[in-house]
C-alpha cells in the first residue's frame, strides 16, 4: 500500500504581499500548499497563514459565499476565494491578488473607504413613502411587488464587480454597478418613497452614464443581480427624470 504522503497532492499558490510598514511596493510569494479535491482558494490561504506564514493578512467570514468579504482576483478574475477550488488549477499554480481598482491596506485586504462612502450617499434603507404608526400595523406588499426588486436585493457588497469595471478603474469618482444595483433595490421597492432622493446619484455626473456598458460586472457577479440591467433601467430613468424636469415642478422618475 503507498505511503499516504507519498500520495498527497500540492499545489503552489502565488501570493500578492504588501506590509507597508517594510514594503516599498508589492511582490509575488510563492507557496506550497497541500490539498484535497474539496479545498478552496480560501483554505489554501488558511493553511499558508496557520502552517507557513502567519503575518499574511486577507478578510473572510462565512465560508459559504454569504458574506462578500473573501472577494480577490484569482488568477486575474474577480471571485469569491471561498467559492473558488484549488482542484481546478492544479497541477498549474494559482495566483491571488488583492481586488483591482482599490487601493491595498494589506497583502490581500483593500481599502474600501470609497465604496462605504458611496453606499451612504445612496440612503440604503426604506424611506417610508407613507409613514405608519405601530397602531396601523407594517407596510404591506404583494409577492409581485417584492419580484420587482428581489435579485437586485441579493448583492452582499463583496466588490467583485468594482474589480471588473474597467469605467471603475479608469475613474473611481464614478458611482459603480454595485451601488447603483443596490440603489435600484429601493427605488424599486414599493414601499420606498426616497427615489426622488437618491436620483442625485443617479443624475450626477459620475452617475450612470459613465458606465459604457461592457457587462462584466453581471458576469462576475457571485449572485446573479446583474447590476449592468440595473445601470441599464436607471439610464432609462435618468432619461425620464430629465424629461420630467420640464413637465412637472419637482420631476422625478417613478
Amino acid at each position: 500500500m503507498a505511503d499516504v504522503a507519498e500520495t498527497r497532492k500540492f499545489i503552489e499558490i502565488e501570493v500578492l504581499r504588501y506590509r507597508p510598514e517594510q514594503d516599498s511596493e508589492p511582490f509575488l510569494q510563492i507557496f506550497e500548499v497541500p490539498f484535497t479535491d474539496d479545498m478552496s482558494v480560501l483554505q489554501g490561504l488558511q493553511y499558508i497563514k496557520d502552517y507557513l506564514d502567519g503575518s499574511l493578512s486577507f478578510r473572510w467570514s462565512c465560508r459559504m459565499a454569504i458574506c462578500g468579504s473573501c472577494g480577490m482576483m484569482i488568477d486575474g478574475k474577480p471571485r469569491l476565494s471561498c467559492k473558488t477550488f484549488l482542484r481546478d488549477f492544479h497541477p498549474g499554480r494559482v495566483r491571488v491578488e488583492a481586488l483591482a481598482h482599490f487601493p491595498i491596506e494589506r497583502d490581500l485586504v483593500i481599502v474600501m473607504d470609497d465604496f462605504i462612502d458611496k453606499l451612504e450617499s445612496i440612503k440604503p434603507y426604506i424611506i417610508a413613502k407613507e409613514p405608519r404608526t405601530l397602531e396601523q400595523g407594517e407596510y404591506l406588499q404583494t409577492p409581485a411587488e417584492r419580484d420587482v426588486y428581489e435579485q437586485f436585493s441579493s448583492c452582499i457588497n463583496c466588490l467583485l464587480c468594482y474589480a471588473a469595471c474597467p469605467q471603475y478603474g479608469l475613474n473611481p469618482e464614478f458611482v459603480g454597478p454595485g451601488i447603483m444595483a443596490l440603489l435600484h433595490r429601493y427605488n424599486v421597492d414599493s414601499r420606498d418613497g426616497g427615489a426622488a432622493q437618491r436620483m442625485d446619484v443617479v443624475n450626477a455626473e459620475e452617475g450612470v452614464f459613465n458606465c459604457t456598458a461592457v457587462g462584466y460586472c453581471s458576469e462576475v457577479c457571485p449572485k446573479h443581480v446583474d447590476p449592468a440591467n440595473a445601470v441599464n433601467q436607471n439610464k432609462t430613468l435618468s432619461a425620464k427624470d430629465y424629461f420630467l424636469r420640464f413637465v412637472t415642478p419637482k420631476g422625478g422618475a417613478r
